[in-house]
C-alpha cells in the first residue's frame, strides 16, 4: 500500500519528507512483523538482536560493550537483555581471563539451537519482509539506505 494511504494523506510538503516518513513508518511496520514472528518463541528482536552477535563471535565470548556497539537499536538496555538471555539459558555471562572486572558474554548450546529453530521457519530474508524485493532492488535499497546514513 502506498505511504499516503497508509498515512491518509495527499500531499507532502517534499519528496524528501515523503522519504522520511515512508521510512520510519516502514520501519515501524518491519519491527512489529518480527515481534511478532519472534514472539512465539519468547523472544523480543533487540534479544535476537544480541542472540545473532553472540553468534557472529562464537565461540569467544565477548564484552558488553562490544555487544552494544553492534546493537541496531543502540539505545536497547544491553545490561538488562543480557540478563534476560542469561535467565532463559541462551547466554552465560563469565568472567575475563585476562581482567576480572570485565564480563564476557557467550552463546549457551540452547541458544543457538534457538537461533536455528528460529531461522529454520523464517529464513534469513522472510522475517525482514524482504520477500517482496528482488536481489536488485534489495541492493539498490540498501545502497540508497547507506546514502542516507553518511550524509
Amino acid at each position: 500500500m502506498r505511504i499516503e494511504e497508509e498515512l491518509k494523506t495527499k500531499a507532502f510538503v517534499s519528496e524528501n519528507q515523503k522519504a522520511q516518513l515512508n521510512i520510519m513508518f516502514t520501519a515501524g511496520w518491519v519491527r512489529c512483523a518480527i515481534s511478532a514472528a519472534l514472539k512465539n518463541y519468547g523472544v523480543t528482536p533487540e534479544q535476537y538482536n544480541v542472540l545473532r552477535i553472540l553468534r557472529g563471535s562464537h565461540p569467544q565470548a565477548i564484552c558488553l560493550k562490544d555487544i552494544t556497539c553492534r546493537m541496531v537499536d543502540r539505545n536497547s538496555n544491553t545490561s538488562r537483555i543480557v540478563d534476560k538471555l542469561a535467565d532463559k539459558g541462551w547466554a552465560v555471562r563469565e568472567t575475563s581471563a585476562s581482567d576480572r572486572r570485565e564480563v564476557q558474554i557467550a552463546l549457551t548450546d540452547k541458544g543457538s539451537d534457538l537461533l536455528a529453530q528460529i531461522e529454520k521457519q523464517y529464513g534469513a530474508d522472510k522475517m525482514m519482509h524482504s520477500s517482496g524485493l528482488s536481489s536488485a532492488e534489495a541492493e539498490t535499497l540498501n545502497h540508497l539506505l547507506d546514502k542516507l546514513r553518511s550524509a
